[in-house]
């Protein structure tokens, strides 16, 4: 019998590379969100039925199936959305989360979920490497609604034996990303830019998309009533600096990127992860970050812009 999986925000970039990565495995994917496909393109992610509308109990009931699996990616994505809106970045993160968790307490007991979170719940952590016991210290709108959406999953766990397993993932990046640092450098090199917010010291863990899904993967046949938290990233930490290099040599481009030495709000300096409980399951990164800048850039430069 042939598995579902239901994806909720699966037109956003990690939605869609979930969908991708449980269709190529012989699932059949849902995908569900408030954003509007054109036509049915949302086939072209592997998905067998798209339900558009805000993610909530009744909507997740019409759709009409028990999934095996739900991987719930909908929510705001970004913290500087959250410091501007933070009301409709608590409905987007909070609120959804709590629907698919009281949805599947009521309809699908038996339904596994994956929670995506962020190592922003961290906030300034001073202990490096970031360890899935450090304190939860979120300085962001977007990182306090995502403890708040981590804590709802581990009450659902412990209260209503509902399945859970949490990834707290770092900075996640991959062909397809059209926001973000990558996406920003390229655009801007691409005009001739080389002037960048910060002071380039920021020091980043990057985890490409494939390795990110494959990590899903794992993480959802280890849902449990236990909800196991792990951190997602490469366990390397890499400064903007040496990313954006790195973009640059791509580009054959000689000159170096210059910064503002502005302090950004909400913007940790430093995050280095500890993956060792994210190995425990038999999972290993894969792509080293040149070689994901490399392939990016490609695929950037494919485009038709």
């Amino acid at each position: 019998m042939i598995k579902t999986v239901l994806v909720t925000g699966a037109y956003g970039f990690l939605g869609r590379s979930v969908a991708i990565n449980y269709s190529k495995k012989g699932f059949n994917v849902v995908g569900a969100g408030h954003a509007a496909w054109k036509n049915d393109e949302w086939r072209m992610f592997g998905m067998s039925e798209w339900r558009e509308g805000d993610i909530a109990i009744d909507m997740l009931a019409s759709c009409g199936v028990r999934p095996d699996v739900i991987v719930h990616c909908a929510g705001s994505g970004s913290v500087g959305y959250s410091l501007e809106f933070p009301y409709h970045d608590f409905q987007r993160t909070v609120m959804s989360t709590l629907a698919v968790l009281e949805f599947v307490r009521l309809h699908s007991p038996t339904t596994r979920i994956v929670y995506p979170s962020s190592a922003a719940v961290y906030g300034i952590s001073k202990i490096l490497p970031i360890s899935e016991d450090n304190p939860l210290l979120p300085v962001s709108p977007y990182g306090m609604h995502k403890k708040f959406s981590e804590e709802l999953c581990q009450s659902y766990a412990e209260r209503f034996d509902v399945s859970v397993s949490i990834v707290r993932f770092f900075s996640i990046y991959g062909d397809g990303l059209k926001k973000q640092l990558l996406w920003d450098a390229c655009k801007k090199i691409q005009q001739g830019i080389n002037y960048f917010s910060g002071n380039g010291m920021e020091i980043r863990d990057w985890l490409h998309i494939d390795d990110a899904v494959n990590l899903i993967g794992l993480a959802a046949k280890n849902a449990s009533n236990r909800c196991s938290i792990v951190n997602g990233a490469s366990g390397e930490g890499v400064t903007v600096q040496e990313i954006l290099k790195e973009v640059f040599l791509v580009f054959g481009m000689e000159i170096e990127p210059i910064f503002s030495n502005e302090v950004r709000i909400g913007d940790p300096a430093h995050y280095i992860a500890d993956i060792n409980s994210a190995m425990e399951l038999g999972w290993c990164p894969k792509i080293k970050w040149r070689e994901g800048v490399h392939n990016y850039v490609n695929w950037f430069n494919s485009l038709d812009l």
